[in-house]
């Protein structure tokens, strides 16, 4: 085997060295050789290489190691069409039909196809198989980029060890997909340097490319008969026209001036062995699947793209499971002309030839003098050669896919793309401890070194956070939550998350009581806007005054620590049920000013609103009337020249007005109550996230599970038997973390790390989580206490002495357990920290873990 191993890649060299002869023949390509040895593949750096040839051979079936009849037979007919088509075509380089395997046995690459259905709805569409192989395989760049690899293995084994050539993600794809009920085949071809080496940097992301937006159709205009003509324009329009053809041409040169410097940065160097870089990929032709038209696969990014693409320069062959096909076409334009009409003979070259009718056998005299001849085993053989051949099942094992696996993902969790002006890494979900599974970074520059902003998607977060902006410019943060928030949030932008900042609230309208929208704040005023509610308010826009500051009207207590009110203003909908002048279209309390406009909507056919001011009576500090008090209303009504006064019906409303400006004040508090409170809860939720339960691999678990009880059975036995008082001091902390981690006795130190987080972050939560359910039995006993005593209050007439008593008797009890939880609430919060250092001590000298921590 090990002789065998060296006198392939001895061929191999000298096939390179031949091809590299070859091109130095050409002024264009002199220095290929040096640019070849220092060229660059984008690979993680992360990754550490795999030694193929360190393989366990033992574990493969007997498949991988040998040849049956039918895969012989099927070899020497690829030798048999490669020695043709080598006549036919013999500038063409070698198809590509029979690498080795993992085992080192030669294999037809139609039979290391193998089509296989993967039980999860993720992957029944195209588009999950391409994802999934390429987060999941890390891309190995060919050793010779002009030379198709030697060797292809099975994909179990891609699978297995989670990294392939072009060759080795096309065939695992190409096989998920026809399990899937796609045409698809595998092609060998030439592509461009960046899709051949997985370089992305001068490509748009796709998260920050835009939808193709749809140009709605110009509605016809309906004329007037009595629309104002317009004045004769005087202008010359031959002058007008000169100017503003002068004007497009000098912006359309600076534009393209602009643009020619643009690309020049950001094009790409020349590319010396350019058509020459062999690649392979997926074909999907249309029919199948409803595909309604034949797309490429680009194994290595999961992408789709036309047949048409430019990066895309050329086909040698392309195969399934079931036969094998040569390019005939000329490929001067790439594969832009290319059609791909397997079934054209003209156009394709068929290896095994599709015809149901088996060829003719011998007559009966002849058969009798071959039998004279040669053997019945050699006659049986014969007559298999005269019947039609059909293609050999694959030699791998079916493809099997774990929920783990799927969930996983990424190789080592974690997969970094960099894109042109962006760089977009991704992990597996519930790997994070802050739930975050995608962050795109985008920049000003090409080199990827100036910020501009960052974006990040979360999953299983308890506090519904899905996406997160950053703006490095403006310094402002957006939070983007998915239904089911405490407070109903859908989107939360601010500079910092203290009080009276700048900040923005968004909410699921319907599903709050006060069907609030959006809540604008700042240190100066407070606007929010409503939807959809019945009473037709959609806006509400509050100014403060510097806190500190002695404002005094009738009626209010001043509160030097919240900011006062200056101003609230309240616009509506119309409301078509009441008439124009009777239906308020905007109010504004001037609470300074102890007036109150009122602009109600406007009527058909006038352009000015009526409206009403009311002036509160003005006090002085003793509570006197003022001197000289203003009139109590103004009002002007649209349409009516005589003034309309009922001094009796514009008390009444003023009456109305000052409750429920009064009304207002507090509900003005109550949201800035709701807003300090929100703010408080998303600080503490930041502080200690939490995540919801991942759907881990319930057999992998099961299994685990079972080992880990035979692991504690027999350290049991060899334990002397402890007694019943230390069975509670004695659990094993450590178990779930063991088991989820999938602990089999063996401790490495980045498995002690990920124990010693996980075991901590749990321990903190379950401190954290004892203090929340305290402070909400606190809360809820406060609140029924508090009902207790409103109820008292207005029932108090009507109580006798000994129900009164009875009152003051739970009254005193309610107190008491106040007081009761809230000791409890604050010896929580002083042991906390405590009990939490105490328990780091403890872990960080476990005998399975301070091995690997003693440094940490």
């Amino acid at each position: 085997g090990g002789r065998m191993e060296v006198l392939e890649e001895k061929e191999e060299e000298e096939q390179r060295e031949e091809e590299l002869e070859d091109l130095e023949t050409s002024d264009k390509l002199q220095d290929v050789k040096t640019k070849v040895s220092v060229e660059q593949v984008f690979i993680p750096s992360d990754i550490p290489d795999l030694d193929w040839s360190s393989i366990d051979m033992s574990q493969f079936p007997s498949s991988y190691k040998t040849n049956s009849l039918r895969e012989k037979k099927i070899l020497q007919m690829a030798d048999h069409f490669l020695k043709q088509y080598t006549h036919v075509y013999p500038e063409r380089k070698p198809l590509f039909l029979h690498p080795v395997n993992e085992c080192g046995v030669e294999k037809f690459v139609s039979t290391t196809v193998r089509p296989t259905l993967v039980p999860y709805i993720d992957l029944y569409y195209w588009d999950g198989c391409a994802s999934f192989v390429s987060d999941y395989l890390t891309m190995e760049p060919l050793k010779s980029p002009i030379t198709p690899p030697s060797s292809l293995y099975s994909p179990t084994t891609i699978l297995k060890y989670q990294r392939g050539n072009c060759f080795d993600f096309s065939v695992l794809l190409c096989s998920m997909l026809i399990g899937a009920g796609y045409d698809a085949y595998c092609v060998h071809g030439y592509a461009t340097r960046e899709m051949c080496s997985l370089d992305e940097t001068l490509e748009l992301c796709p998260l920050l490319r835009k939808p193709p937006q749809e140009v709605p159709k110009e509605e016809m205009k309906k004329s007037n008969k009595y629309t104002v003509t317009p004045p004769p324009d005087l202008q010359n329009k031959f002058e007008l026209q000169q100017e503003t053809e002068k004007a497009e041409t000098e912006a359309a040169e600076k534009s393209k001036e602009r643009e020619e410097k643009v690309t020049e940065v950001e094009k790409p160097e020349r590319d010396p062995l350019h058509g020459l870089r062999v690649h392979a990929w997926v074909l999907v032709l249309s029919g199948n699947r409803d595909v309604p038209e034949t797309f490429f696969i680009n194994p290595f990014t999961g992408k789709s793209h036309s047949t048409t693409d430019e990066h895309f320069l050329g086909i040698e062959s392309v195969w399934n499971h079931t036969n094998y096909w040569v390019n005939k076409q000329d490929c001067w334009n790439g594969c832009k002309d290319l059609v791909f009409d397997l079934g054209d003979a003209v156009r394709w070259e068929i290896m095994i030839p599709e015809n149901n009718k088996p060829l003719q056998l011998l007559p009966d005299a002849e058969e009798e003098n071959i039998l004279s001849d040669r053997g019945i085993g050699d006659l049986e053989e014969e007559k298999v050669e005269y019947m039609r051949f059909g293609m050999p099942l694959s030699w791998a094992d079916p493809i099997q896919i774990s929920p783990r696996q799927l969930e996983i993902r990424y190789s080592q969790g974690r997969k970094v793309i960099l894109y042109k002006k962006a760089k977009l890494e991704k992990w597996a979900p519930n790997l994070n401890g802050s739930g975050l599974v995608k962050r795109l970074t985008i920049y000003a520059d090409l080199d990827r070194t100036d910020v501009v902003e960052v974006r990040e998607w979360f999953e299983n977060r308890e506090d519904m956070l899905e996406m997160r902006e950053v703006n490095k410019q403006t310094q402002l943060t957006t939070d983007y939550f998915s239904p089911g928030h405490l407070f109903h949030i859908k989107a939360h932008t601010y500079a910092s998350l203290e009080p009276e900042t700048e900040h923005t609230m968004e909410f699921y309208s319907s599903a709050r009581a006060d069907d609030l929208q959006k809540h604008v704040e700042n240190a100066t005023e407070m606007i929010e806007y409503f939807e959809g509610r019945d009473d037709f308010l959609h806006s509400r826009h509050t100014e403060f005054g510097k806190r500190g500051e002695e404002i005094h009207s009738a009626g209010t207590r001043t509160d030097t620590s919240s900011r006062p009110i200056v101003q609230i203003k309240e616009c509506f909908h119309r409301n078509l049920e009441k008439p124009a002048d009777e239906d308020v279209a905007e109010r504004i309390f001037l609470i300074t000013e102890e007036k109150i406009y009122l602009t109600y909507h406007l009527k058909d056919g006038y352009f000015i609103a009526s409206k009403k001011v009311f002036s509160k009576a003005m006090r002085n500090r003793k509570g006197k009337a003022a001197v000289t008090a203003p009139k109590m209303c103004i009002s002007y009504q649209a349409g009516s020249f005589e003034k309309d006064e009922n001094p009796l019906h514009d008390y009444q409303l003023l009456q109305k007005l000052t409750t429920e400006e009064k009304w207002l004040k507090r509900q003005v508090r109550q949201t800035e109550a709701e807003v300090l409170k929100i703010l408080k809860i998303r600080k503490n939720e930041e502080m200690a996230i939490q995540l919801s339960d991942p759907n881990y691999d319930t057999e992998g678990d099961e299994r685990r599970r079972q080992e880990h009880e035979v692991m504690k059975k027999t350290k049991k036995d060899e334990v002397p038997q402890q007694k019943d008082g230390q069975k509670e001091q004695d659990l094993d902390y450590l178990a779930p973390f063991l088991i989820r981690l999938g602990y089999e006795g063996k401790m490495t130190k980045q498995l002690a790390l990920c124990i010693r987080d996980e075991c901590l972050t749990a321990y903190k939560q379950r401190l954290i989580n004892n203090v929340k359910i305290t402070q909400a039995r606190y809360e809820k006993a406060v609140e029924e206490l508090r009902e207790k005593q409103q109820w008292f209050q207005k029932n108090r007439s009507r109580l006798s002495a000994e129900e009164e008593d009875e009152f003051l008797a739970s009254y005193s009890e309610a107190l008491f357990r106040i007081s009761i939880t809230v000791q409890r609430l604050n010896s929580k919060k002083h042991m906390g920290p405590q009990k939490y250092l105490a328990f780091k001590e403890k872990l960080l000298n476990d005998p399975r873990l301070a091995e690997h921590l003693s440094h940490t």
